[in-house]
């Protein structure tokens, strides 16, 4: 492994999750096991076979001003939150404004706010619609609203794939940093959409953990008892820039993004292609791009939502481009599966584990899978010494991403 040329540095880490409000207290949640799905307490869960999800941890209200948070969806209130934290941690570079861009995606964008206007608009008429209903339920506002907030003029974009939102906004900003055109992109994901029209949908279609009874031990990631995922909100956020202007600057680096691998199933618009094949060509991609090979990946962390399929898919994708050596992690057991903020805030845990030398344990992981035949962190916390890993993220309509990370 050799430094680029047009090499890429994680400068800035942000997220709010339910598991805390920022990245620190996320991070130890993680290193300690701790699950952030509780049961649902409105009202309106109690007509609905899935009655359990991943809350935010702190509201976002609690952080934002109160008018500024008033204007906005929550899918951009915890974008919002998580990019200040980043920004801050990157030092809040100064930069030429047209020189800063904004990457943040999401899978369903403003929900929320769609459904709340549409219930005042039957209840009350036309005129009683909020003259903000559009900017709140756009899915590019997530990213117009960081845009703004970091003061971005260069170009400010949100990718929307799904599940894979978060992890392909960081991977359209390494190829941002590389064009030379940009010195600071802000990347990443945010999705908040705990609604019961979500989950009605994702419940009827069978793809979401139904034991209520036990909320914590619902999301059990290549697990035999698997029965689907748990939904969640909440919001991941990567400062990145070119290595000269880091290191002109003097930033403290966290980790170096160094390749991505972007490819689609051509399969289902729901069912991952059950062999893995995108997945895979998404990973080799990775490691093509980060001048990687199998071996040199200690870590990966995976996609993993607690499907039948899905699991099983990503098990043979990782044996494949990978192999069956490194140390595998799967966060949605902890924090359960954020949408189209996932990829961004696994790619936070996974910088930290490299930063940090420690790979987060799996929940809920009693009986393994025997198709799996991954080494997964189970239990505890592993120490470990990493040089390189990778985060994968896939999403409905078969979209696939995967990042390469390696220490700084």
């Amino acid at each position: 492994m050799t430094a680029r040329h047009d090499e890429v540095l994680v400068t800035g880490l942000g997220a709010t999750t339910p598991l805390g409000g920022d990245v620190a207290s996320t991070w130890a949640a993680m290193l300690e096991g701790r699950s952030g799905v509780v049961r649902l307490e409105e009202e309106w869960a109690e007509q609905l076979t899935v009655q359990i999800a991943g809350r935010l941890a702190i509201e976002p209200t609690e952080t934002l001003e109160r008018v500024r948070a008033r204007r906005l969806d929550r899918c951009e209130q915890v974008a919002l939150v998580a990019a200040r934290e980043a920004w801050a941690d990157a030092g809040a570079p100064e930069v030429d404004p047209e020189r800063i861009a904004v990457v943040v995606g999401t899978g369903i964008g403003g929900a929320l706010s769609l459904l709340e206007q549409d219930n005042i608009l039957e209840a009350s008429g036309p005129r009683k619609v909020s003259p903000l209903t559009i900017p709140m339920l756009m899915p590019n506002g997530p990213a117009a609203v960081v845009g703004l907030e970091v003061g971005a003029r260069g170009r400010v974009t949100a990718p929307v794939s799904a599940c894979a939102s978060g992890a392909e906004a960081i991977a359209l900003a390494l190829d941002f940093l590389r064009s030379g055109r940009y010195d600071v992109v802000v990347a990443g994901g945010s999705e908040a959409c705990v609604h019961p029209i979500t989950i009605a949908g994702f419940a009827n279609m069978r793809a979401m953990s139904t034991r209520n009874g036990e909320p914590t031990r619902a999301s059990r990631p290549f697990d035999k008892g698997r029965d689907g995922f748990v939904l969640a909100e909440g919001a991941g956020i990567m400062v990145l820039e070119r290595a000269e202007f880091a290191r002109a600057r003097g930033a403290r680096v966290h980790a170096v993004l160094a390749g991505s691998g972007v490819s689609a199933d051509g399969h289902d618009l729901v069912q991952p292609e059950p062999h893995g094949r995108g997945a895979t060509r998404a990973l080799q991609l990775a490691l093509l791009d980060a001048d990687l090979v199998g071996t040199d990946v200690g870590h990966v962390n995976a996609h993993a939502t607690s499907t039948p399929l899905g699991d099983i898919a990503e098990g043979r994708a990782i044996r494949t481009a990978i192999g069956d050596h490194a140390v595998v992690t799967a966060p949605k057991s902890m924090l359960g599966h954020m949408l189209g903020a996932a990829g961004a805030v696994e790619s936070i845990a996974t910088v930290l584990a490299l930063r940090d030398g420690v790979i987060p344990p799996t929940l809920n992981l009693d009986d393994p899978d025997d198709d799996i035949g991954l080494d997964i962190a189970r239990v505890a916390a592993r120490h470990t010494s990493l040089d390189a890993a990778v985060n994968d993220s896939f999403g409905f309509g078969g979209h696939n991403v995967a990042l390469a990370f390696t220490r700084a």
